[in-house]
């Protein structure tokens, strides 16, 4: 290994004494390759068989809870005992590979798609016409709480090493926290501590699963997005707020979702200081944070990293054109790591065909394409 990335591979011991073996995460991906009753396919368990190595943790593609929440063609499924052979599968795959196996689970709100919820509604915390959602009632709040709950009772059961709460990019748990999408005036809507009873009721449902089993060493964690465009949007204020209350629960980490490590804040905080770093002091060392946004060579992950405002660093693009990358740093052969995708390798990249299809396209959320300009978007 070239000494200089050794920071990288430096262990971190979570608060619940877990061992991270080093810094780097693979970001949750979605591959759109799940059968489609949500269980693994060949597709997928290729895509997986090859990108966990030499990696900390791997965070797996957002899972559904509920079936009025799917959001994803090929979404994966931890709804029932029918997918309980699945998620096993999918865990020991990763775990194979030495990484710790984070189950994402996930309900898309008013983001699911029609067709693919076998007739139900779909829901939102309030009336959303130009989706064509309505608002969920008090009773299927609670069906959808309780959801997040049995995707980690299956989760335990299935040897998971722990889950992360998708409380990012505009689902459903974001929309109850944003008065963008929030317009309810019952007990989860309206204040600002209202909004946040949805993703708090959430987060308290896990960890009761996971004290159920008595399993301290069961990793949870919250993945966030810090801002929203619009004039009702989220702004780092009530990021900070909800950052305040996550460090007061049991968790083992925070993960913010950003298109670009380095990003400026956009309005509620100093304009002057990127989003991380923002968010980095507002946690104050009570949680370790993961950081994400375009990184993809050895250089780009550890000057990310020597930033100081992330305990880990999460990489996705990268690792759907460098399957290995983590390895490849581990084996002083960062040099052959690439940052565009070649259209004509398909076959080396594994990638699944329906997420194949789209790459070839190019778009700001895949990997950048040969031959073809790109840009992030700008949120």
């Amino acid at each position: 290994m070239n000494s200089k990335f050794k920071p990288l591979f430096q262990p971190y011991t979570l608060n619940n004494g877990i061992e991270i073996k080093n810094r780097l995460v693979v970001a949750p991906m979605t591959h759109f390759a799940s059968n489609p009753d949500g269980t693994l396919s060949e597709q997928e368990q290729r895509f997986l068989s090859n990108r966990a190595g030499d990696i900390g943790m791997f965070i797996t593609a957002a899972t559904l809870v509920t079936e009025n929440g799917k959001a994803f063609y090929g979404q994966p499924e931890a709804i029932s005992d029918a997918h309980l052979d699945s998620l096993k599968r999918t865990a020991k795959l990763l775990q194979d590979q030495g990484a710790k196996a984070i189950l994402q689970i996930h309900h898309g709100g008013d983001k699911a798609i029609a067709e693919l919820l076998n007739g139900l509604d779909k829901v939102a915390p309030s009336d959303n016409v130009e989706a064509g959602a309505r608002a969920l009632t008090e009773a299927e709040i609670l069906d959808v709480i309780a959801g997040f709950g049995r995707a980690t009772d299956l989760a335990i059961r299935a040897g998971f090493d722990g889950v992360e709460i998708h409380g990012a990019n505009n689902y459903l748990i974001q929309q109850f926290y944003s008065a963008q999408t929030n317009r309810r005036n019952d007990a989860w809507g309206g204040s600002l501590e209202k909004r946040m009873a949805f993703p708090m009721a959430v987060l308290d449902a896990v960890l009761e699963v996971r004290a159920k089993y008595n399993r301290p060493d069961f990793i949870v964690g919250y993945r966030f997005s810090p801002e929203e465009p619009g004039d009702n949007g989220l702004t780092m204020k009530e990021t900070f707020a909800l950052i305040d209350a996550l460090v007061e629960k049991p968790l083992q980490y925070l993960h913010i979702s950003l298109w670009d490590f380095y990003k400026k804040a956009r309005r509620g905080s100093d304009t002057s200081l990127a989003r991380l770093q923002l968010v980095h002091e507002r946690i104050n060392g009570k949680l370790p944070l993961i950081g994400v946004g375009n990184i993809f060579t050895a250089e780009d992950a550890l000057n990310a990293y020597q930033t100081g405002w992330a305990e880990f660093i999460a990489m996705g693009k990268t690792v759907m054109i460098n399957p290995t990358i983590a390895t490849l740093m581990a084996n002083d052969r960062e040099n052959e790591i690439v940052t565009v995708l070649d259209p004509s390798k398909e076959d080396h990249y594994g990638i699944p065909d329906l997420l194949w299809g789209m790459c070839v396209q190019g778009g700001a959320w895949l990997p950048p394409l040969a031959g073809k300009d790109w840009a992030p978007r700008d949120i």
